[in-house]
């Protein structure tokens, strides 16, 4: 691959770039201005990274998730322009800014409530499947897997090629470079293949198929190879919250910096990575002793370096691993993510295993998940009555049909309803129940944890029957 091909800045639109003769930004450039004004970017501020609704203001959430692993592949895209593509044109430019609209976007589908939002909607289609597939033809019932394996990555494709629209059914239109990057998976959910990064999971559902192939033809690449941009994203938001969560452990007090010291020290005392991060973030300790400062300031200001001398090492092993592995970079075929072969692979796990150790199983963590989970769960069968009952007809809803299936399908978002009712030549290939299923995705994943816990509040008002499926 070329990084011509590699940075196509046209747009599936128009088949070409849009800028006008008087634009300065680059195309490339203009993407990541398009992804910060749009609306689902605003609503990562309420959704769950780690610590489902924390009242605490200084722990993450998705949108100061997607902020920083947006700023830290910014930040590679420039030593990666500077030793890798000097010679582009625009590339010192056109690197750092697909690298920064990714890593903006890449969670923009995930749905509410965190990792327990995405196992809430995959239980609850894993818990119907054969009412479901009875819906559909033989030949069709591979394509209920989207939803059996549901998973935020593809949402996201879906939702900046198709739902968020402006005027027509191009989403917000972005460039077939940050589109390609975007994608960290790069299979439908019939070629997932665990042994290699790229096909872990799916990066696209069968309705979007065929955008997913037009995006890789467009780059140079085929399904199943990978954009070498998105190694980069990838190795970024794991840098992120592997990192991350272990930081806001802390500040939550679920666990202190010396726990997290005595956790490394103790697991890992073979790792001089790991060693000489211990050492130096202990002297930080030990000087921050000497000033006036309470336990909680102390514990505070202690995980922040710690957190500054993890992400040097992170990003100083990932810069080598990208000039070792240039060459299958750039082809699309390394079949590994780049924080795993690099000299940091143990730190990445060590930091893995403290976070699921003070924070996935406390308790308190747990009964907010429940809470998410829960919550989902309902919102699911009350949307999927209104999406199943409340009949479509030319000009809006058939008045003949049950009054609480009209008004819940009316609480659903115009954007995902014009998607459903107006299908494209392609949706019209799929079966109606499947494009149902996708309303109802396309509603859970756009929807915040505040506004999922209100809504159904308010629904449940109004519900005064059992919501059967049968």
């Amino acid at each position: 691959m070329s990084w011509i091909n590699i940075l196509n800045s046209d747009r599936r639109k128009n088949g070409k770039s849009d800028q006008h003769p008087d634009e300065l930004r680059t195309e490339l450039e203009r993407d990541y201005d398009r992804i910060l004004f749009s609306t689902p970017v605003r609503r990562l501020a309420d959704k769950t990274q780690v610590f489902p609704l924390d009242r605490n203001d200084s722990v993450r959430n998705r949108l100061t998730h997607s902020h920083e692993v947006s700023n830290l592949a910014r930040s590679l895209g420039v030593i990666i322009a500077t030793k890798h593509a000097d010679n582009v044109i625009n590339g010192i430019r056109d690197i750092p800014a697909v690298l920064a609209a990714v890593g903006l976007v890449h969670d923009l589908g995930n749905p509410p409530f965190g990792h327990q939002g995405e196992a809430a909607i995959r239980k609850w289609f894993a818990n119907r499947e054969k009412i479901f597939l009875s819906e559909f033809d033989a030949k069709d019932k591979y394509l209920f897997d989207d939803f059996l394996k549901f998973d935020g990555n593809a949402q996201t494709l879906r939702l900046v090629t198709r739902l968020q629209m402006l005027n027509d059914n191009y989403g917000i239109d972005l460039t077939y470079a940050t589109l390609a990057a975007l994608m960290k998976y790069t299979v439908g959910t019939d070629c997932i293949d665990k042994s290699v990064a790229c096909k872990k999971k799916h990066g696209f559902f069968h309705s979007e198929a065929e955008i997913a192939k037009n995006i890789f033809n467009k780059v140079g690449l085929s399904i199943g190879t990978r954009h070498p941009l998105a190694y980069v994203m990838e190795a970024c938001d794991d840098i992120a919250y592997a990192t991350i969560d272990v930081e806001d452990c802390v500040k939550k007090g679920l666990a202190s910096f010396n726990d997290v010291m005595g956790f490394m020290r103790n697991h890992y005392p073979h790792d001089s990575i790991i060693q000489e991060i211990v050492e130096k973030s202990s002297e930080k300790y030990n000087e921050y002793l000497k000033a006036d400062l309470s336990p909680h300031e102390l514990n505070d200001i202690s995980i922040q370096r710690f957190r500054v001398f993890v992400i040097s090492q992170f990003i100083k092993s990932v810069v080598k691993v990208i000039s070792d592995k240039y060459d299958d970079l750039m082809s699309g075929s390394l079949n590994s993510s780049l924080i795993e072969i690099s000299d940091s692979a143990d730190l990445r796990e060590c930091l893995g295993k403290i976070t699921k150790q003070y924070a996935f199983k406390n308790r308190s963590v747990l009964q907010l998940e429940l809470k998410g989970f829960n919550t989902i769960t309902e919102l699911m069968d009350i949307f999927w009555f209104a999406i199943k009952n409340a009949q479509v007809v030319q000009g809006g809803l058939d008045k003949s049909e049950h009054p609480y299936a009209r008004y819940v399908y009316s609480r659903i978002s115009e954007n995902y309803r014009r998607v459903f009712e107006n299908p494209t030549e392609e949706d019209k290939k799929l079966p109606l129940e499947y494009r149902r299923c996708l309303l109802l995705t396309d509603m859970m994943s756009g929807m915040t944890d505040s506004y999922a816990m209100n809504i159904l509040d308010e629904l449940k008002q109004y519900k005064t029957h059992d919501l059967s499926l049968a």
